[in-house]
């Protein structure tokens, strides 16, 4: 079954990798690419918003020290992606919201089976990218299952005005910490997170060192860390928590080199009996339904800020992925399609 009218589309591909790690505009070009030919087990979706992550970082080198693939020269790169089915089959109808992960492209053929299909629900559609996507599902499950949060918690959470950290403050609020701190970098968004997002504290990690700022914060210490940063950030955290602490280990974020903190640190772990778990979203898939349910019943209450940072169109897609890497965001980086 041929792609009917639609023969071409636009996507984002890789020129060349990145030689000392830093991605640049050049490494990047817009290109007309191909739709590939529909079969009946596919669907041709005409993609309205994309993710734009910081593990695409990663995914620019050759390293294999992540839990995806790598983005290949000269191919298209992907990512999550929401849009609307133009060409459909018996199990997807035209019409239809699908969440998928062929990104970084106006349009794309998805297999039936790689499609999720979105019920709104009334709520703005990027929102099933950010806070109901796969940043709010890494959220909940971080404070659920890997930081095993508990009524009464006292919480620290790091890079708290990002995508990932912004939803987990206000996550743990809504399931019963008594205390939520968070550090940002400068002082709009350590401010942000207190004005806006009922953080308790936030800390501005560029204006003093983070292991003094979150001893004064907390002087009583903590009981779960949510690290998005790892480096002097968890360094921080580890002298901060409690006896029986949880570490939901995210995301390491922090650039290693000379300057990154003895392992000497991790004693605390012994010392204090801190569980720390490492966790990747898609092993817990068995929580997506409740929270769903969970979340959009509180952005329905009013109980949720979704911050988002939406780029406009195909072209401005790389500018929003370095702007993300160098913290330009507020909440989940978004960049707006056809």
């Amino acid at each position: 079954m041929s792609s009917g009218v639609i023969t071409t589309t636009r996507a984002v591909y890789l020129r060349e990798r990145p030689s000392d790690g830093e991605p640049l505009p050049e490494h990047f070009e817009v290109r007309d690419s191909p739709v590939p030919e529909r079969t009946d087990g596919q669907v041709l979706v005409r993609n309205l918003f994309m993710s734009v992550d910081p593990s695409m970082r990663g995914r620019l080198a050759t390293s294999e020290l992540h839990y995806t693939t790598n983005f290949q020269v000269d191919a298209p790169l992907d990512g999550s992606a929401l849009g609307v089915v133009v060409e459909g089959n018996r199990e997807i109808p035209v019409g239809s919201y699908v969440r998928h992960r062929l990104g970084w492209r106006d349009h794309a053929v998805v297999d039936t089976a790689a499609a999720t299909v979105i019920d709104p629900r009334g709520i703005d559609l990027h929102h099933w990218l950010g806070v109901l996507g796969q940043t709010g599902f890494t959220a909940y499950s971080g404070l659920v299952r890997a930081g095993e949060i508990r009524s009464g918690d006292d919480v620290f959470v790091s890079a708290a005005a990002g995508a990932v950290g912004s939803i987990a403050g206000q996550f743990a609020k809504l399931l019963g910490a008594s205390k939520v701190i968070g550090s940002a970098g400068g002082p709009e968004k350590a401010a942000l997170l207190t004005d806006r997002l009922g953080f308790d504290a936030g800390l501005d990690y560029r204006a003093t060192p983070i292991g003094t700022a979150l001893r004064e914060a907390a002087p009583d210490g903590i009981d779960v860390y949510f690290d998005n940063v790892g480096g002097d950030h968890l360094v921080a955290a580890l002298s901060s928590l409690r006896q029986g602490g949880r570490v939901a280990l995210c995301g390491m974020i922090s650039n290693g080199g000379p300057d990154s903190p003895p392992i000497d640190h991790l004693m605390n772990c012994i010392l204090k009996r801190i569980t720390i778990r490492g966790f990747i979203v898609r092993d817990h898939e068995d929580l997506r339904p409740e929270f769903e349910d969970r979340v959009a019943g509180w952005l329905a209450a009013g109980e949720l800020v979704a911050k988002s940072t939406i780029y406009d169109g195909l072209d401005n897609a790389v500018d929003a992925f370095l702007s993300m890497l160098g913290g330009g965001n507020v909440g989940k980086m978004l960049v707006g399609l056809s």
